[in-house]
């Protein structure tokens, strides 16, 4: 399974086996991560998931759709050109060693 790191506002990690097919948001919720709200559970209309993709990370990401991308113009802390939200970050093999940061509020 790919390991995703995520990296909590206090510094810590958190490394998880996500199994292929799981959202980032999903695995996260599953191993109580803290930070990553998902207040609509990854239906795509909260942007309480939001993440920041780690600069090192080896993980190849498809880029955000339209939907997503107008989301993000919405979400609680600053927007970075690494933002995405953990829902619409489905895991597949080529995604292992993604590291993602939790940003310092969603709501």
């Amino acid at each position: 399974m790919p390991i995703v790191t995520y990296i909590l506002r206090d510094g810590e990690r958190r490394e998880i086996d996500v199994p292929v097919g799981t959202s980032v948001m999903e695995a996260a919720i599953q191993h109580n991560v803290r930070g990553i709200d998902a207040e609509c559970g990854g239906c795509l209309s909260c942007a309480t998931c939001h993440v920041y993709v780690d600069a090192t990370s080896t993980a190849e990401l498809a880029p955000p759709d339209d939907s997503e991308l107008e989301l993000l113009d919405g979400v609680a802390t600053e927007r970075r050109p690494e933002s995405r939200l953990s829902c619409q970050l489905v895991v597949v093999a080529a995604m292992d060693g993604l590291v993602v940061q939790i940003p310092a509020r969603q709501g």
